[in-house]
């Protein structure tokens, strides 16, 4: 596997998800709490975002590298922290923003919040916020995928506290039965919610699992984004080529807490620090830098994201709030007439 710098337009395209990402998920952190932003923005009148707000900080390599290698076609199903998925697969970052505010011009019109965003235009068919759910959504994805004989695949992203549920096994088993084209990524990011991963896990974990499914399992440094690009080139070129479900096991770090007003109290603050040495973006810039890329390149790519998520703020600030019929839509009808 070749894990060269890629050229370089491909290398910047790849610095610069991964900075929209971590813009997007700094400036949301902060609107959740009600305080200032990186970027000075006050979130006057306490906090901005409605619902629960998990976060992806220190996770972006990737969503950025394997996401880089999907079609518009190609669908995607999301965690609870799936703000950077969305992203990288194409969603409007205004859009999200709004969605996080609760407000109309959201991509669920306020309805969803952070833990359901969808954007069928993307192929994004949704966050989740139940552990493992999104799994088995992938696989019968796939499935229509492979029944219409349509040229695309799923790619389906997971963290390691999925892989103790049900539906990890149930989905891979089909998967593999039938022989789907989709990609299974494992962000083993250390943490079950407020619980280590690790003492709870059997075994050598999500790989070392499809592996006993027959799945091809291939294991990469989750926080160099040009190795996860790398292997999803192959990955994806194999699922593209008719050769069945293939798994991503990238191993990454998750540096906030559970939610964003949780301060991680429980974690050793020596394992937390030593997580923050492999930051994916510094290490990225490093590369680049080394590489011959000019810093002036990078600044700009930098200040480019503030902005765009500067202007996303004000925005949904400023955007309507959904109207009050709105909740009478998108609902399921049993044919009674009580929504009428």
């Amino acid at each position: 596997m070749d894990i060269s710098i890629p050229t370089t337009p491909e290398g910047l395209a790849l610095y610069r998800t991964m900075v929209r990402i971590r813009a997007f998920e700094n400036a949301a952190e902060t609107a959740s709490q009600g305080g200032v932003s990186a970027y000075g923005q006050q979130a006057a009148g306490g906090a901005k975002v409605r619902g629960p707000l998990h976060l992806s900080t220190g996770q972006e390599a990737v969503p950025a590298g394997v996401c880089a290698h999907l079609r518009a076609a190609d669908y995607l199903t999301s965690t609870h922290r799936g703000h950077g998925h969305t992203l990288a697969k194409g969603a409007d970052l205004g859009r999200m923003m709004a969605e996080l505010f609760g407000k109309a011009t959201g991509f669920n019109g306020g309805k969803g919040g952070s833990m359901h965003i969808a954007d069928f235009s993307v192929g994004m068919l949704g966050a989740n916020g139940v552990v493992a759910a999104g799994l088995p959504i992938a696989v019968g994805a796939a499935h229509a995928q492979k029944l219409l004989h349509r040229d695309a695949i799923t790619v389906c992203f997971f963290g390691d506290g999925a892989i103790n549920r049900g539906p990890f096994l149930e989905a891979l088993n089909w998967a593999r039965v039938y022989r789907l084209p989709v990609l299974f990524v494992c962000e083993d990011n250390r943490w079950s919610a407020t619980t280590a991963s690790g003492p709870m896990t059997a075994g050598d974990g999500a790989s070392a699992r499809a592996e006993a499914l027959d799945i091809a399992a291939t294991r990469v440094d989750g926080n160099e984004v040009f190795a996860v690009h790398a292997a999803a080139h192959e990955l994806v070129a194999q699922v593209r080529a008719d050769g069945g479900p293939r798994l991503l096991h990238a191993l990454t770090y998750r540096v906030k807490g559970h939610v964003s007003v949780d301060p991680a109290a429980y974690r050793d603050p020596a394992e937390l620090a030593a997580a923050l040495e492999t930051d994916p973006i510094a290490r990225a810039r490093a590369r680049l830098l080394a590489a011959g890329v000019d810093a002036g390149v990078l600044a700009e790519i930098e200040n480019a994201a503030a902005a765009e998520v500067e202007a996303a703020l004000a925005a949904a600030d400023a955007a309507p709030w959904p109207d009050a019929a709105s909740a009478f839509t998108d609902v399921q009808t049993t044919g009674a007439g009580q929504w009428t």
